[in-house]
């Protein structure tokens, strides 16, 4: 039997499909768009928040709400490359390609959920 500590370690050493992903409402095809190393355990956690009604995002929790979970699709729209024979921490890499997809896909306001950055 494994220690906590190995587990920890096999963990640790796990490659995880990581990229950009979206949340898109079929209804009205506004759209969430986020970063995440692990793209498989963030749709767990947003479908999780937004089934419970504690999403941070008050618009997409609303609109969850009244269109229900049928009419809303995870997409993943780029997933990085990963080097098997490096340990890597790729957060910036996700954080830079998240940004790349917002100045790209504009999810604001009419189109989307996500929140503008103030910049200054």
């Amino acid at each position: 039997m494994k220690t906590k500590k190995e587990l920890e370690e096999e963990y640790k050493q796990m490659n995880f499909k990581m990229g950009v992903f979206q949340i898109r409402n079929t209804i009205n095809d506004k759209i969430f768009v986020e970063g995440s190393t692990n793209l498989n355990a963030i749709w767990n956690r947003h479908r999780m928040q937004l089934n419970f009604g504690s999403h941070p995002n008050s618009a997409l929790q609303s609109d969850w709400k009244e269109f229900g979970e049928n009419n809303f699709k995870y997409e993943i729209l780029s997933e990085l490359e990963q080097n098997e024979t490096e340990i890597k921490d790729y957060s910036k890499e996700v954080k830079v390609l998240e940004e790349m997809y917002l100045e790209e896909l504009k999810p604001f306001d009419e189109k989307g959920y996500n929140r503008r950055h103030n910049t200054g």
